[in-house]
């Protein structure tokens, strides 16, 4: 019953159909329908027992069907024929895209330029700071704007051709746009001593892009097919009070447009090619670095062909048969692979033969979504004078928004081999080819552990836990205070590198968290030291990093033995990390910490303090200074600030060698009217400190909880001035305090002392090491000490009033009371 009303309904589908293919055939049928009908009828009226009418009728419209039957069955092989042509055939005609350009400017000017802007950002100012020519002493990139002018994708057309045995549609980019603004702040070298802005005001890049579907379809890699033709239009003005005149810079448009050709080329021309990923799921979360485990399996066939191999005075092409003809007699080929990622390297053991092996596994850090794994192929010289480099290869690595990870690189005939890991903690496996021709090939297996996001969560290997997120990238200068502290525990550290023969090392660690410096003790004799050192930073927001570096103590000079960076933003409140840090520009050796995070007691203790006396509190921010005057034989100061308010006195950190500092340090003070007097000093490690200029803030008539940005100019000097901003913080709260507030003077007692007693044994250990800028250092820390000390004596007194006030408030209510006539029960 159902099978006859499906065929039914296929009837009928049909036969609509087919009645609107011949209206649209035949515009007059709608006509010649009636006229038929009518003459029919009279027909049957005329000659009752005829019809031939009606067969006349069905013999036409069977004609019409099947004329419609055959143009359905040619359109259906048109349409398979084409479908054929495009899977089989190498190149496809060109085909007009401008359909693709209409939407692009559309989607353009609201969407794709702000976040293209965004990223070519921190792309540009990472690269500005290690290509800036000898004349620009400091550059800096203040705006970054590509304009509201899209780029033009296959002018001429797009089509499909085959690479290999994978299909690449090409594609012409042409981007020549007058609109955009892209400034520059550059300071000079000498002779050209001041400063200037560099605007760049148009470019135009010229080439052709291909685009490589990979995983079925769920990446797309792109690059451009040759190094595009770049031209850019620069602009000059002038920029501050020392300043040189708004003309041409020599040799700026030339370093410009090769320092784009140059990032262009390295990370985007055949056949180096990014990642643009199609995720089925968004997770919206942004990877901020990550950890992986590689392990160097393997490495085959590698005598098929030439090899290029070079010393330290020439490079030359030979064959590694020939090569290796003149050795085998000799010696067997040994090698070993070094593995880079970013600054962190490592080396495997040695191993021997065309076919060596080697199973080494070392745990990497990912700075970021996305990253370069470089495995380079060196010969072992037996002697240990010089290594011979023989070639090497390169895998790229990125973040997908569905929580998986994608793998590529580069295969064989500039093919590509990719692989994806649909969760952390999933192995992968690679064989990749050597840059060269049919030089071998290197196997790889590959497991990332985690995913650190911005938000403070992290993906591990088998769940998504919401725990703290330590990743190791670069940071802004800007620091803000955010009312916390960091407690970091430098605990241990393993497999620790040196150059003494007996593989033992004096080792100690430096950190550096803005502008605070602390230093371990040194371990004697071993590679793997046990410290359990405690420091404590004041948080500082806006990615601001920990800078380690480790040393091994010698007489003649420490040497450096590894550095690394820890990014401790997102870790949230109360939660304690324990990691292993690899340490970079090193073969081997890692750092554990722990690091927690807890509330500044004293913060809050300063704005409670304030709300009691229902005045609120000053937030002075110690932005910078200018101009100031040179305190040193040298030419430069090393400037610190020390504020002075009543009874109160604090200090920001140090600045070493300039007269322009840049402190960016809060400080609060209850706010009782005192006076508020700046005294800029130069800090002296041996030396008594000089003054190099006073100023005093005036906030009085300041409105409730506005900021004022001022800079004032320093007396008792010739040349100086202090950038500061300034708030009176009145919270809305009732005036009326709370003796539940007010935090246990015991705690807080206990707190200073056992700060005092850990600068102490600092001191003990820094004397014993004969350590000069750290005992400078843990002098600042006394000073702070004290006037930490200072503010709490002050804040007793201050609630010993206080609480005798309320003593007697509550003995006149008892009083009171009590004199009260009681009333009689009857």
């Amino acid at each position: 019953m159902v099978k006859r009303r499906w065929t039914g309904f296929q009837a009928k589908e049909a036969a609509m159909e087919l009645l609107n293919q011949m209206m649209r055939d035949k515009p007059l049928l709608p006509f010649l329908i009636p006229l038929g009908l009518f003459a029919w009828a009279v027909e049957r009226w005329l000659v009752p027992f005829s019809n031939w009418v009606p067969l006349a009728a069905a013999v036409w419209a069977t004609i019409q069907y099947g004329k419609f039957q055959r143009g359905l069955l040619v359109e259906d092989m048109n349409r398979r024929w084409k479908q054929l042509l495009l899977n089989t055939t190498p190149v496809t005609p060109l085909e007009p895209c401008e359909w693709f350009n209409k939407l692009l400017v559309e989607v353009w000017p609201n969407y794709m330029e702000p976040k293209l802007s965004r990223t070519f950002f921190s792309m540009v100012e990472k690269r500005l700071k290690y290509r800036k020519p000898k004349w620009i002493e400091k550059i800096e990139l203040q705006e970054f704007s590509l304009g509201p002018c899209p780029p033009n994708l296959g002018r001429n057309g797009m089509q499909w051709i085959t690479s290999g045995d994978q299909q690449v549609m090409r594609l012409g980019f042409d981007w020549d746009s007058n609109d955009m603004s892209i400034l520059l702040l550059a300071k000079l070298a000498k002779p050209l001593i001041g400063t200037a802005r560099i605007v760049i005001n148009s470019i135009q890049i010229k080439g052709d892009l291909l685009l490589r579907p990979i995983l079925d379809g769920q990446a797309v890699l792109y690059s451009f097919e040759s190094t595009p033709e770049i031209r850019i239009g620069v602009a000059f003005g002038s920029g501050g009070s020392q300043t040189l005149p708004a003309t041409e810079l020599p040799g700026v448009s030339t370093w410009l447009v090769k320092l784009f050709t140059e990032t262009i080329a390295k990370i985007m021309v055949e056949p180096r090619r990014h990642c643009y990923s199609l995720p089925p799921v968004d997770l919206r979360k942004k990877a901020t670095g990550g950890g992986l485990s590689v392990t160097v399996v393997s490495a085959s066939n590698l005598g098929r062909n030439t090899m290029k191999i070079s010393n330290s005075e020439t490079r030359q092409s030979t064959t590694l048969s020939s090569h290796l003809s003149g050795n085998l007699g000799k010696k067997a080929l040994k090698t070993f692979v070094e593995v880079e990622v970013g600054d962190l390297t490592r080396r495997t053991s040695v191993s021997e033969g065309l076919n060596p092996r080697w199973d080494a596994t070392f745990n990497m850090v990912l700075h970021g979504e996305t990253g370069i794994l470089k495995f380079h192929l060196y010969e072992w010289d037996q002697s240990g004078v010089r290594l011979n480099y023989l070639t090497s290869c390169e895998m790229k690595m990125k973040y997908v928004a569905d929580d998986s990870t994608v793998f590529w690189a580069i295969g064989h005939r500039s093919g590509v081999v990719a692989k994806q890991a649909e969760n952390c903690g999933k192995e992968v496996e690679m064989t990749i080819p050597f840059e060269e021709a049919n030089l071998g090939e290197l196997t790889v297996r590959l497991i990332v552990k985690e995913w650190q996001f911005s938000d403070g969560s992290v993906s591990l290997s088998n769940s998504t836990n919401s725990v703290a997120q330590l990743s190791m990238y670069s940071s802004h200068n800007l620091q803000m205070r955010t009312g916390r502290k960091l407690k970091v525990t430098v605990v241990e550290g393993r497999s620790l590198s040196t150059k003494d023969k007996s593989r033992k090392c004096d080792p100690y660690v430096k950190l550096q968290y803005g502008k605070a410096f602390y230093r371990t003790k040194n371990i004697s004799h071993t590679s793997d030291p046990v410290w359990k050192h405690r420091f404590e930073f004041d948080e500082i927001g806006g990615g601001e990093y920990l800078k380690i570096k480790c040393y091994s103590a010698d007489i003649f000079g420490d040497e450096n033995i590894g550095c690394a960076r820890v990014n401790l933003e997102g870790i949230s409140e109360g939660s304690c990390r324990d990691i292993w840090v690899p340490l970079e520009k090193v073969n081997s050796g890692e750092l554990r910490f722990q690091i927690e995070v807890v509330k500044n007691e004293d913060n809050e203790s300063l704005k409670n303090s304030g709300m009691k006396q229902g005045s609120g509190w000053i937030e002075l921010v110690l932005v910078e200074a200018k101009d100031l005057v040179a305190a040193d034989i040298r030419g430069t100061s090393d400037p610190y600030v020390r504020v002075h308010y009543g009874n109160i006195k604090k200090r920001t950190k140090v600045i070493y060698k300039t007269l322009v500092p840049q402190w960016n340090q809060t400080l609060e003070f209850p706010d009782n009217g005192s006076p508020m007097i700046l005294h800029v000093k130069d800090h002296n490690a041996v030396l008594p400190t000089s003054s190099i200029g006073h100023c005093t803030v005036e906030y009085e008539g300041l409105p409730p909880n506005q900021t004022a940005d001022k800079w004032i100019p320093l007396q008792g000097v010739k040349s100086g001035e202090i950038h500061v901003r300034i708030t009176r913080k009145i919270p809305d709260l009732q005036k009326n305090c709370n003796l539940d507030t007010i935090i246990s003077p015991l705690s807080k007692a206990h707190k200073i002392s056992t700060q005092i007693r850990d600068i102490l044994k600092k001191f003990q250990g820094l004397i014993e090491d004969g350590d000069l800028e750290g005992l400078s250092l843990a002098l600042s820390e006394v000073d702070s000490a004290e006037d930490e000390q200072e503010e709490y004596m002050v804040q007793l007194e201050r609630e010993k009033t206080l609480l005798i006030d309320k003593i007697s408030q509550l003995g006149h209510e008892i009083s009171r009371t009590s004199s009260a006539p009681t009333k009689m029960s009857y």
